[in-house]
Parts: C-alpha cells; structure tokens; sequence
C-alpha cells in the first residue's frame, strides 16, 4: 500500500510518517552550503560581485543591532587581553632571548598598532615587563582568559555570516582560541625577529651611522611593511579557522590582505580625528582607556565586515559553480 492509500484509510498520516516526511537531514557542522541569501542579512539580496547590491547588504548587516553588540564584546575583551600580551612579548624578548633590540622593536611595532598615546602604555607595560616579579605567569594566564573571551562572540558572529546553524561546544571553542591566540603570538613573534634582524642588516650597510634621517626612515617604513603583514596575518587566521565550518583559504585570503590595508588606513584617519573627540574633557583621567576601546570596536567592526563580504563572494561563487554544473 502507498503513503497516500495509508493516509486515505487512517485519515492522515502518522507521527512517525510526518516526522520522516518534514524532518530533513541533519548535515555536520562546516558541510552547509553557502546561500546568496545570507542569515546575516536576509532582507538584502545580493545578486553580483561587486554590484551596489553588495554593498548595500554589506551597510545593511554593520547597522545590524546584533553586529554592534558583538562588535562591543569583542572589544571590550580585546582591551583586557592587548596589555598581557603586550607584557609576554616583551618578557619573552629581554628574558628568553636576552635580545633588548627585540624589546624595542616590541616597543615600536606595538606603538604601530596603538592609535593614541603610545608613550604612555608602552612605558608602562615595560615597568611591568621588567619587574622582578613573576609577571610573565600572570600575563600567559590572563592572555589565555581574555584571548577566549575574544573568540568566543567572534565565532558566533562568524558562524552567522556563513550560515552555520550550529557553533562549537565551549570547551571545542576555548581550544580553538588557545590556538589561535597562541598562532597570533607567534606571528607577532616572528614579525619583531624579522624587524630585528632588518636592523642589523641596515646598521651594517650604514657602516653604523644610525643617526642619520634615511637609516630612520627606512627602519620605519620596513617596521610599517612588517606591522601591515602581522596584520593581514591575523585577519586570515580569524576568518579561515574561527568560523565552525570549512572555509577556502583562497576566499578569505585577499579579504584579508585588503582589510589589513583598511584597518591600517583607518587607524591613521582615527589618530586625526581623535584629538577633536575631546576625550579628555569627558571621561578624564580615563580617556586614554576610552580612545583604545573606541578603537577596539572600529576594528570589530571592520574584522566582521570584511567576513562578511568573504561570505558573501564565496556564495555568489558557489552559485556560479552549480549554475555551471546544472547547465
């Protein structure tokens, strides 16, 4: 007898038939396809690559209430776990490398990355750094606490843009941010030993005139080249290993070079604007913490965006694809 006899003698179907009927396949997390139609932002179709359509979606989903509270999160534990990781960088170079050129290029490539009063942190983060109390502990461990509270909102936010309905349990995902934050300092790491070698280089080939204002300017440029990468470097781990699916690595990779190149611009165009904001008649002695978290949430922001249009242009090359495939 046939499903529809079934239900014409019984008078409908039965709960087991219903469910087998309404129930889909549940698929693993990271085998979803990728739909034009995004969760992050269904009212806003996107019908090409690099049409106004995109771009429109795009403005549609950074105005998203839920975007500006992940944006806030991430910043907020971006703020509590910069200062620990500024104080391990600079302990692994003066106390595991005995390198106190590698320290200052910490200094100076953590400087690149601060919008506003560079001089004052890093002088302070060197007090700490230097202390002979057991700081370095301290700081691995409020970095592992904080880095986790980072990529925690980040992999919801990231899963949403690529329409990934279900994240990684909380252990699975304080895994991933140990890993990630420990990827991060290693980059990071290996950017100060590449400027600090670039150093040596230049004071050989300037016979040891360092005074001079082209040995400076091409030690700030290089310094400028190598923060440029870090920071490509990082946008690229976030979005190719946060998300709980697979994400190709040539789909968020030029994403993550152009946004690299954004955040860089956007930080200088922050340092000018930051002096009319007027922080320090309105929050005092603490404007100093109000600028960097001011800052934090742009990069959010900025860090969200760009995942979405990495989404966004490996959906419309999905659909391409199977438009091909079909014909």
């Amino acid at each position: 007898m046939s499903l529809e006899e079934r239900i014409a003698a019984t008078g409908g179907p039965g709960e087991n038939e219903i469910g087998a009927q309404a129930t889909p396949t549940p698929k693993k997390a990271g085998e979803q396809p990728v739909s034009p139609q995004l969760d992050a932002a269904p009212a806003i179709p996107v019908s090409g690559s690099g049409s106004w359509d995109q771009l429109k979606a795009l403005g549609h989903y950074l105005t998203k209430t839920e975007v500006h509270t992940y944006a806030f999160s991430v910043a907020a534990q971006a703020i509590l776990s910069l200062f620990p990781f500024i104080v391990l960088l600079l302990s692994i170079s003066q106390r595991v490398f005995h390198s106190s050129h590698m320290a200052d290029v910490v200094g100076e490539m953590m400087s690149n990355f601060l919008p506003s009063n560079q001089e004052f942190v890093m002088r302070n983060m060197r007090l700490l750094a230097f202390s002979r109390t057991p700081t370095t502990i301290v700081s691995v461990v409020m970095l592992l606490i904080t880095a986790t509270g980072v990529f925690l909102p980040l992999e919801v936010a990231l899963n949403s843009v690529w329409g990934v309905k279900k994240n990684r349990s909380y252990l699975h995902n304080q895994l991933v941010a140990v890993g990630l934050a420990a990827g991060v300092a290693i980059l990071t790491m290996a950017s100060v030993a590449l400027s600090a070698a670039q150093h040596t280089v230049l004071d050989w080939i300037f016979l040891g005139h360092t005074e001079t204002p082209l040995f400076a300017w091409v030690t700030k440029f290089f310094l400028q080249i190598v923060a440029l990468g870090a920071a490509t470097g990082v946008f690229f781990l976030i979005y190719w290993l946060l998300p709980h699916r697979k994400i190709p690595a040539l789909a968020v990779l030029r994403t993550s070079i152009v946004m690299g190149v954004l955040w860089t611009a956007a930080k200088y165009i922050y340092i000018l604007v930051l002096p009319h904001l007027n922080y320090h008649a309105v929050y005092g002695p603490f404007y100093v913490s109000a600028g960097l978290i001011t800052w934090a949430f742009i990069s959010g922001l900025l860090l969200l965006g760009g995942a979405y249009v990495s989404a966004t242009r490996q959906a419309l090359r999905e659909a391409h694809d199977a438009e091909l495939e079909d014909q």
